[in-house]
């Protein structure tokens, strides 16, 4: 008999070649999931509501996904945090090179 898991997470390659844990079928990423529980609160109700797409038991597959994998899907979070931070840090040096240049949209 093939695990439950197997029915509905898959590994995929992310954006950065990485493999990322997904909601089988979805591009709802564990992460995605296990964020809305532990970051926000919400219940596995809540978030089976909030993605209609997904049932009830893809979101506790999720959990028991991240919670079997904690490390991995922790350390993607931390990636993916870094990689906005870097984006955020390098569009306010171009904004900041702009303005010191006297650049304007409205000339």
């Amino acid at each position: 008999m093939e695990p439950t898991l197997n029915h509905h997470i898959e590994k995929r390659t992310g954006r950065a070649g990485d493999e990322r844990a997904y909601v089988a079928g979805t591009r709802v990423r564990v992460q995605d999931i296990a964020s809305e529980h532990e970051v926000h609160g919400l219940t596995p109700e809540q978030i089976a509501r909030e993605h209609p797409q997904l049932s009830l038991a893809d979101v506790h597959a999720a959990l028991a996904y991240y919670f079997d994998n904690r490390t991995e899907i922790l350390g993607q979070m931390k990636q993916d945090e870094e990689y906005a931070a870097s984006l955020e840090a390098t569009a306010r040096r171009e904004d900041n090179s702009g303005q010191a240049h006297g650049d304007s949209l409205s000339s």
